[in-house]
């Protein structure tokens, strides 16, 4: 049967299957599920009920409101804790049964009598069954209130709100104009500094801070650079930035004029109380006075805040087109597919054409390139979704030793049965098992070049990347699915195009039939035990990988003919072979000789080595390791108290990308002068356990390679971040940037 047809197939199966199983049971409307209803005892509060059928549930994280009328805003909702169940598509949740009650404070300065109020909840049946978000719109009536007492009306809210909900707090809120206290100051004739006092227990939004010039003036300010924030989950804007205890901004002036005046600024900000309270908008004037300006500086252009890479691709993301999005992933993938990331696949795809012999036709050589790739850009893309939405990196789980050995394993049969003998190794119960399991990925079937494929994309090649990196937080942040994750297979197709070219030539180049076939399937086997061997130094110690690498030199040299004379009637080819098998003879046996001598890098065997007995294999640098979080911050607070930058570099052993910094970007001369001044700490998340994931998490990353700098005031240099490979050259202008 084709396969497209037993994919429809089973498709069709679980349709019918899911349709039977909602046929079987009536479910309620949303409404009468969930049945919802508002009070209101008092102009300042809402009381909001939800009776829950027996056998449903509401999702805690998914209730949210909003106001819709103007002049009344909502204070922080006050619901109940929930109970923890695990959700097989969301993990742990927070769940109500039974009933909800949920208390609303509003913010009613205008005491308005009637209130517009957007309930959004979302629930499912414990069977399984969920309903859409569902979206109520409430008319709700507000008792007339008494007049409040003189004052502003900011102070009268926060004053009267304690009255509210007696129980809630333990002592008064502050007037916004106390939490809140803005200044600004003359630093010289043409710098303004702005600072904002935040009391404690409060923060600002980092989004909401704003100053602009109030009334006629030669004056004007640059835009305002404001540092990073704290990351913070807000419940109604996400994730966001803020700050806490106090900001100050320096702002330079652009002077029209030499003479003395006095500008006004406006200041506009916005902020909370940890206990769930958050002000209405606020805003402060003060006036500065400038002094006579000697001379006036030659106009520059402003410096914009620069973003990372992979931040730039998130703002694309949010404002580019579809089209140009799609195209430009797809241009990401094509340059990624030169990495070391995707140079392991190669030997694999073609291993798979190769191993259906001289039965191989264009057609079906490109078509079973499709199935590869097509699988490895559809795996790719679901792993990455997954990997965005739940906070794991999935491909990091498929590097646990015994994953990489396994497959590892698999490559090596591979590569024996393209030599023809390995049954010969092998007890014939386990020889049947194997050559089964072969067979099904190398005889040239669609589903099994797809199997290949897929398991390529997760254990071969873990890479990680700047596209890569910003098509995982966009859907980490927005939860738009649909644009981040086609342009993630967008990518992955790219990534496999100069597969498809291979693939779509290796029917009209690979030989048909005879000795030059038998010697075709030879190279390829040998090409897949280097993948093995590659696979393997993940694992392994490098001085028995470089044992490795020697054996695979010396072995097939000596079957190229590299110690047989050759006769005096010997072809060209045949002279070519020799050769190239004395260049691998000689290269296997340098790799020796230097692994006796101490070394373990295969492409410099003979380091150190020279004449000169001084020369010392080359070191890279002498990282301070950190496992967590808390040990991160007290190095970052310690440099920061001594006056040194920081750079943290996040490494695995699997991490290939991480390897090859190591080897020749750290241990460049230029690089460990420029890094002389640094604190350089170094986190190794090869065990990816919950230590490492917070890591990770704490600066949004989805794996390494990843390095992070910070200045001697400690606050991150977010436009020089390193996502992914960089050799000397590139590295050293990044260091020169910071």
């Amino acid at each position: 049967m084709p396969w497209h047809r037993l994919i429809l197939l089973c498709l069709l199966a679980v349709f019918l299957r899911t349709a039977a199983a909602l046929d079987s049971q009536d479910f309620l409307p949303p409404e009468q599920a969930f049945k919802l209803t508002a009070s209101a005892e008092t102009a300042d509060k809402v009381e909001l009920h939800w009776q829950i059928v027996e056998g449903y549930h509401l999702y805690r994280d998914k209730t949210k409101f909003q106001s819709q009328t103007e002049a009344i805003q909502l204070g922080q909702a006050s619901m109940p804790e929930g109970v923890t169940e695990h959700d097989p598509s969301l993990g742990e949740v927070v769940v109500y049964r039974n009933a909800l009650d949920v208390v609303l404070p509003l913010i009613n300065q205008n005491r308005e009598t009637q209130l517009k109020l957007l309930v959004k909840y979302q629930g499912c049946a414990d069977v399984g069954v969920c309903y859409p978000p569902q979206k109520v719109l409430l008319d709700v009536a507000l008792p007339a209130a008494q007049p409040a007492a003189n004052g502003g009306a900011l102070n009268q809210f926060v004053k009267g709100l304690k009255g509210l909900t007696p129980g809630l707090f333990s002592e008064e809120l502050l007037p916004p104009d106390q939490a809140f206290q803005f200044f600004a100051s003359l630093k010289d004739p043409h710098t303004v500094q702005a600072s904002w006092q935040i009391a404690e227990g409060y923060y600002l939004y980092k989004d909401k801070l704003s100053v602009k010039l109030q009334g006629a003036t030669q004056t004007q300010l640059t835009p305002l650079q404001l540092p990073e924030g704290a990351a913070y989950h807000d419940a109604e804007f996400g994730q966001v930035q803020i700050y806490r205890n106090q900001i100050s901004v320096d702002i330079p002036l652009l002077r029209g004029s030499s003479a003395a005046e006095t500008i006004k600024l406006l200041a506009k900000f916005q902020g909370c109380a940890d206990r769930g309270v958050c002000y209405p908008p606020m805003q402060a004037e003060v006036s500065v006075d400038l002094p006579p300006a000697d001379a006036l500086p030659q106009a520059k252009p402003v410096a914009v805040a620069e973003l990372s890479e992979q931040d730039k691709i998130v703002n694309a993301l949010r404002h580019d087109s579809l089209a140009l999005t799609l195209f430009s992933f797809f241009g990401f993938g094509l340059l990624l597919a030169f990495t070391p990331c995707v140079f392991p696949m190669i030997p694999i795809l073609s291993g798979i054409i190769v191993g259906h012999g001289d039965q191989i036709g264009t057609r079906k050589a490109f078509l079973l390139s499709l199935s590869y790739v097509f699988a490895s850009a559809l795996m790719y893309t679901l792993f990455g979704i997954l990997a965005a939405l739940f906070g794991s990196n999935l491909q990091a789980t498929f590097q646990e030793p015994w994953v990489i050995a396994v497959f590892s394993g698999l490559f090596v049969v591979l590569s024996l049965s393209m030599f023809g003998f390995y049954h010969l190794e092998l007890p014939k119960s386990l020889q049947s098992v194997l050559h089964h399991s072969s067979d099904k990925h190398r005889d040239g079937s669609y589903l099994g070049a797809g199997i290949m494929g897929a398991l390529s994309s997760l254990i071969v090649g873990p890479c990680v990347a700047a596209p890569l990196a910003a098509a995982l937080i966009y859907i980490g942040q927005t939860g738009d699915v649909v644009l981040g994750g086609s342009a993630l297979f967008l990518m992955g197709l790219g990534m496999g195009a100069p597969l498809l070219l291979l693939g779509a030539s290796a029917g009209k180049l690979l030989p048909k039939a005879g000795d030059w076939l038998n010697a075709t399937k030879a190279v390829f086997g040998v090409a897949m035990l280097a993948v093995a061997v590659w696979m393997l130094s993940r694992i392994l110690p490098a001085a028995v990988t470089m044992f490795l690498w020697s054996l695979l030199l010396v072995i097939p040299a000596i079957f190229l003919g590299a110690i047989d004379p050759l006769p005096e009637s010997a072809t060209g080819w045949r002279k070519l072979w020799k050769g190239l098998g004395i260049v691998m003879l000689v290269f296997g046996i340098l790799q020796l000789i230097g692994l006796s001598a101490g070394n373990s890098n295969p492409l410099k065997p003979l380091q150190g080595m020279g004449l000169n007995a001084q020369a010392q294999p080359v070191e890279g640098l002498s990282f301070q390791r950190v496992a967590s979080v808390a040990e991160l911050e007290q190095r970052i607070q310690q440099a920061s108290a001594s006056g040194k930058p920081v750079m943290l570099d996040f490494y695995a052993d699997w991490c290939i990308s991480c390897k090859e910094m190591e080897a020749y970007t750290f241990t460049d001369a230029q690089v460990k002068q420029q890094l002389a001044n640094f604190v350089v700490l170094q986190a190794d998340v090869t065990a990816n356990n919950e230590a490492d994931k917070a890591l990770l998490k704490r600066f949004e990353l989805v794996g390494p390679p990843g390095i992070i700098f910070f200045g001697a005031d400690g606050r991150e240099r977010v436009a020089q971040r390193v996502i992914g490979y960089q050799d000397a050259a590139t590295f050293l202008k990044t260091l020169q940037q910071l």
